[in-house]
């Protein structure tokens, strides 16, 4: 997925180190990669005991999220097997801002596959904007969103297509809606309740509206847009 590292003067080492992170946590969870932890995980050719802490970490995260979202978020396939991926992108993107803060460094966005995290100042001197994109007509904008250190996340079905499914209801095709963007305390908070928000279809928008400290933006498939109530003010400069 495409990579963006935005850092305050130019820090190239700092840079290296973050797409450095991003590969091995590549190597450790893609599960399109065969020599992957989770790819040997559930060739069931590591026992539990031997596990790493990241592996126990993230599959924690993703236990914990199944509760809060009444089920709707599952990494569990239907053949039994585990996909990590609906919460291993805002977990890694927030770890990435850690080390990058831990730098010394204030002033920085990173976006991973569209999910972003930012803190400080752009280039410019401004805040950093993120834009939501026109899901039928991708090089349009239709929402400028100033995050101001929080954490955004999309999840949609316009760029890769039919790739989240209700755990509840698996063979039924996400058809109502096609774009949730949900803004959250950081990238992970974002991103793990974007995925469950949008499995549940039209009712997700409502569920981050009830959640404390999230807003969101949705876009169904006849092009209208449901806003939370608090949205709006992420959207003025």
């Amino acid at each position: 997925m495409p990579i963006t590292v935005d850092i305050g003067g130019a820090r190239g080492a700092l840079v290296d180190s973050v797409f450095d992170y991003f590969e091995q946590i590549d190597r450790r969870f893609s599960t399109y990669r065969t020599d992957s932890e989770i790819s040997a995980i559930n060739r069931g050719d590591v026992p539990v005991k031997d596990w790493s802490g990241e592996m126990m970490e993230v599959l924690a995260l993703a236990e914990r999220t199944r509760n809060e979202t009444g089920g709707y978020f599952d990494i569990r396939r239907a053949d039994g097997s585990l996909d990590p991926s609906g919460i291993v992108k805002g977990w890694a993107i927030r770890n990435a801002a850690d080390i990058v803060r831990k730098a010394g460094t204030g002033d920085f966005f990173i976006e991973a596959g569209g999910d972003i995290q930012s803190c400080g100042r752009n280039a410019s001197g401004g805040d950093w904007s993120v834009g939501i994109r026109n899901p039928f007509k991708t090089d349009e904008i239709i929402k400028v969103v100033y995050p101001r250190g929080r954490g955004v996340a999309t999840s949609g079905t316009y760029a890769r297509g039919q790739h989240i499914y209700n755990p509840h209801e698996p063979s039924d095709a996400m058809s109502d809606i096609v774009s949730l963007t949900v803004v959250g305390s950081d990238v992970l908070e974002a991103d793990r309740f974007a995925t469950a928000a949008f499995a549940m279809g039209r009712d997700g928008i409502l569920f981050i509206e009830q959640t404390p400290g999230l807003e969101g933006y949705l876009v169904d498939i006849n092009g209208r847009a449901t806003p939370t109530s608090g949205f709006g003010d992420l959207c003025e400069p």
